[in-house]
């Protein structure tokens, strides 16, 4: 059984952990393991730790960086590394940061984090068991979260 690894944090404003979890298992049977962590910047040795200490095959970075330019770097930081740890370990970690300045409102935030965590978690299950799927989507200008942008003709 393949194993997904849920790396999330406290920082968060909605449990994007448990959003990734409830879709994870609407769409495959999985055995789950999550590290919850203060903020993104703790995020990479989680999912470090989740691949190599619990054996996931492939983990999902959660996180919500905030709106200030420190977050902004902060957030730059932790995507590297999280590249760092996917090269380390030879295996995917998909970051899935909705920053808390891409929404008009907390109305918009909140239903952004999910729609975002649950099309990522989607994009897992493709990974693991349809990659045939990911490849015929290759080019047609997928997004997470907001409405897809299309092909260029």
């Amino acid at each position: 059984m393949s194993r997904v690894g849920i790396a999330d944090t406290t920082f968060s404003r909605i449990n994007m952990g448990k959003i990734a979890i409830d879709e994870l298992k609407k769409g495959a049977s999985l055995q789950i393991e999550r590290y919850t962590v203060p903020g993104v910047k703790d995020l990479p040795v989680a999912c470090k730790k989740l691949i190599e200490e619990k054996k996931c095959d492939i983990v999902m970075a959660l996180g919500m960086p905030g709106s200030k330019e420190i977050d902004k770097i902060c957030a730059h930081e932790a995507s590297e590394g999280i590249i760092q740890a996917q090269l380390m370990t030879n295996t995917h970690i998909i970051e899935v940061f909705v920053h808390e300045d891409e929404a008009k409102d907390e109305k918009e935030l909140a239903w952004l984090m999910e729609k975002r965590t649950r099309e990522h978690a989607q994009n897992v299950i493709k990974l693991l068991f349809h990659p045939e799927k990911l490849e015929r989507e290759a080019g047609t200008g997928q997004r997470q979260g907001f409405a897809d942008v299309g092909a260029i003709k």
